[in-house]
């Protein structure tokens, strides 16, 4: 697996900050104060994601491109591609 409890931690505060923002808006709070929360979520998925990649490309994606498998190579670059396309959209 290429995450860690870094992965981890950042998911749950990420969960607890979405569950504040839930309770922000359900409270009708000040507008800015619950986007100021979204982004902290947002930072903290954006973060957890980064460690997941950093970790994919030093232990999943490097086993591949050190192997012969043409195909399986060309399977991880499309994967990483993909994800990549998905993180900018």
């Amino acid at each position: 697996m290429a995450y860690d409890q870094k992965t981890t931690v950042a998911f749950k505060k990420a969960q607890s900050h979405l569950n504040k923002v839930v309770e922000m808006v359900e409270k009708k709070e000040y507008c800015i104060d619950i986007m100021q929360q979204n982004l902290a979520v947002i930072g903290l998925l954006k973060s957890a994601h980064q460690t997941l990649l950093e970790g994919h490309l030093g232990t999943c994606f490097k086993r591949a491109m050190a192997t012969n498998n043409e195909k399986r190579q060309k399977e991880m670059i499309a994967e990483i591609l993909a994800v990549t396309k998905l993180f900018n959209k």
